[in-house]
């Protein structure tokens, strides 16, 4: 015999107040809360320094840069 599982779906303000006190970071994708993976130092650094490239390499353009 299976049981079904329901997915609990969470609302923008549930999420944000959760995420105050969570030990672990996570995402808010559709009213679900995904578990986000560790980074590493190696990994911010080369996100940061894409980003700088990026933005400096866009500068003057209709184009703005997220990270």
């Amino acid at each position: 015999m299976q049981t079904e599982v329901k997915q609990r779906y969470f609302t923008p303000e549930e999420y944000l107040l959760l995420e105050e006190n969570a030990e672990y970071k996570s995402e808010y994708r559709n009213g679900e809360i995904i578990a986000m993976t560790g980074g590493t130092t190696n990994h911010n650094e080369i996100a940061s320094n894409l980003c700088a490239h990026l933005k400096f390499g866009l500068r003057g353009k209709n184009y703005r840069v997220f990270i």
